[in-house]
């Protein structure tokens, strides 16, 4: 499956993964319109051929093409950190 890859230039580590209709042209009326306002501008970042082989660094394949299939667009989040209680480090 093509897809293009967007970032939002208004939330950071924001991405955007939309199905291509053909070779140049992508669809953005699946994006609903609070994401749409949430996010911004796009930036256009790269074009992917995703396959079930394909690995990606933050987002599971097969999730992404599911929802690029369902809902012709899927929206990647900045990992989620993990809050670091220093209070109990300091007792280690």
């Amino acid at each position: 499956m093509n897809c293009a890859v967007y970032k939002s230039e208004k939330k950071s580590d924001y991405y955007v993964y939309l199905k291509r209709v053909d070779e140049e042209a992508v669809d953005f009326s699946c994006i609903p319109e609070a994401l749409d306002k949430l996010l911004g501008t796009l930036e256009f970042v790269m074009d992917l051929e995703l396959s079930e082989a394909r690995k990606l660094a933050q987002a599971d394949v097969t999730e992404v093409i599911a929802s690029l299939r369902e809902e012709g667009f899927y929206l990647q989040t900045p990992p989620k950190h993990e809050v670091i209680n220093f209070i109990e480090n300091s007792k280690l």
